[in-house]
């Protein structure tokens, strides 16, 4: 961005002496438009299924030029999805090309898809500016040594490459903007959040935006509405994916053109299977952060940050199991290497202030709590997803980010004053450049940070994580979180961290 900076600031002052006889660049170019030099030049990094369905609510933005694809796989016809041509039509919308296509009837997925789709859609406009192309790298390391220009990246990549790419990218002065989770390991999402902190660059946690807000909720429980807060639940139907209950024995060839070392990055080697990659890898400890780092990133996010949790003291898990045969006998399958079909977990955060302490209980796997009485009065039952905010003398019941909070029965809210209305700083519209975005575009110009920015993501970072300990040792665990320890269970604390393939180190990339 430096380059672009002095540019603009030179501009700016020869404006001063000459501005009778220079017209904006707005004002040539039309509404709209952005100068080339104004643009912020994106490498896009990760165009599985969700990273191409992303970019098609990115690319309209005039302010970003997405200039370089990365991805370890070159091809598709090896993607799943939650549909079959969904994904296909959106990216023939958006490109304008009703016949578009990633290769005959695939699912689209891959470097080359994302980048005839970019090429495509960039074509279609009017004013490219100085679009030359958009390059393609199977490897990230290769786009930030080659792409002198670029201001800043996207991550979509499954989770356990989020952290690692990161650090690397903002190491090297580029702006970041990333999907949930930072990391999927505690102590790795702690290096990216403190080398954002260090660099200075802006970034951007992308479920914030679809954070809902807190404002009524908070009206209320100030008003003592529901009494003493005591507990917060959540419950989502994932997984929506398999959540395999043994590893792989089989080893199918390495599709061509996908390169499995690259994909594996700092976990550890193994042979390849389809069942660890793109739309599964959520199910296994080393890849994904299971159900809850896939949604409660988007629920609970505001949710710590109105109630000011941080530093649960303890974390209880309790989760499904799966059995097997094994010499004609019945027992159940050890497993500390794919998250359960179905959990509840139960985090313990201390008093803070006024506040008492809190319990927050995150269910998934179609767990929910039982249904509260107050509902039994209305003859109504807990939807699939939601959230409950319990006191001691009453209850708020939300959709699942908090959405069209009530108090329960609804009756109750005749004899309270009517909450203000809510802030739009949540729940942004799905396929949208939300305000969040708008905000960390700006940030890359210099402007101040988003509201979605990292360094305000450590208590949902630590909590999704902890979550995650906690189901793969299967036991209640003690945790200190100044020393960021597990303090009755020893073994526990080597899954904080990971141990990093040689060439994969934090401080190496």
């Amino acid at each position: 961005m430096q380059s672009n900076q002095n540019r603009r600031s030179f501009l700016g002052a020869a404006a001063g002496a000459a501005a009778f006889t220079i017209v904006p660049r707005h004002v040539l170019g039309g509404a709209g438009y952005v100068a080339p030099s104004d643009k912020i030049t994106l490498g896009y990094i990760g165009t599985g299924t969700q990273g191409l369905r992303e970019m098609m609510f990115m690319i309209p933005a005039p302010e970003i030029q997405i200039v370089a694809v990365c991805d370890p796989n070159k091809h598709a016809g090896t993607y799943r999805d939650f549909n079959r041509d969904g994904l296909l039509k959106l990216i023939r919308q958006t490109v304008g090309k009703p016949d578009w296509t990633a290769g005959g009837d695939a699912i689209p997925g891959g470097r080359d898809a994302a980048k005839s789709a970019v090429e495509t859609y960039y074509a279609g406009q009017r004013d490219r500016g100085d679009f030359k192309g958009c390059s393609t790298y199977a490897d990230f390391r290769e786009l930030l040594d080659k792409e002198k220009d670029l201001n800043a990246v996207k991550i979509m990549t499954p989770d356990h490459l989020h952290g690692i790419i990161a650090i690397a990218a903002m190491k090297k002065g580029k702006h970041v903007i990333t999907h949930k989770p930072i990391a999927n390991r505690l102590k790795e999402a702690k290096l990216v959040i403190d080398t954002a902190r260090e660099t200075g660059v802006a970034t951007h946690f992308m479920p914030w935006d679809y954070n809902g807000p807190m404002d009524r909720v908070m009206f209320w429980i100030k008003a003592g509405a529901i009494g003493t807060l005591r507990e917060v639940h959540n419950w989502t139907n994932r997984p929506l994916w398999p959540q395999y209950p043994v590893i792989p024995s089989d080893t199918p060839a390495v599709p061509e053109g996908f390169d499995w070392d690259l994909w594996l990055g700092p976990a550890a080697e193994r042979p390849y299977h389809p069942n660890y990659t793109n739309m599964v890898f959520r199910g296994w400890y080393d890849f994904g952060g299971g159900s809850m780092a896939d949604m409660g990133h988007y629920s609970l996010w505001s949710v710590l940050k109105a109630l000011e949790l941080s530093g649960p003291t303890s974390i209880e898990p309790q989760l499904s199991h799966n059995c097997g045969i094994t010499d004609s006998v019945a027992r159940p399958i050890k497993n500390d290497y794919s998250f359960p079909v179905a959990s509840v977990v139960r985090f313990r955060y201390p008093a803070r202030g006024e506040r008492a302490p809190v319990d927050v209980i995150w269910y998934d796997g179609g767990m929910r709590p039982p249904t509260p009485p107050e509902l039994d009065e209305e003859k109504k039952e807990l939807a699939q997803e939601g959230m409950m905010f319990v006191g001691d003398k009453g209850k708020i019941l939300a959709g699942f980010n908090t959405q069209n909070p009530k108090l329960i029965p609804e009756k109750r809210m005749q004899s309270f004053p009517a909450p203000p209305a809510q802030h739009e700083e949540g729940l942004s519209k799905a396929g949208t450049i939300t305000p969040g975005m708008h905000q960390w575009m700006a940030a890359c110009h210099g402007g101040e940070a988003s509201l979605g920015s990292m360094l305000n993501a450590f208590p949902i970072t630590e909590a999704v994580n902890l979550y995650a300990v906690a189901l793969r040792t299967g036991r209640r665990l003690l945790y200190d979180a100044g020393a960021m320890k597990i303090t009755n269970a020893a073994e526990a604390n080597r899954y904080l961290s990971r141990e990093y393939r040689k060439g994969w180190e934090p401080a190496g990339v």
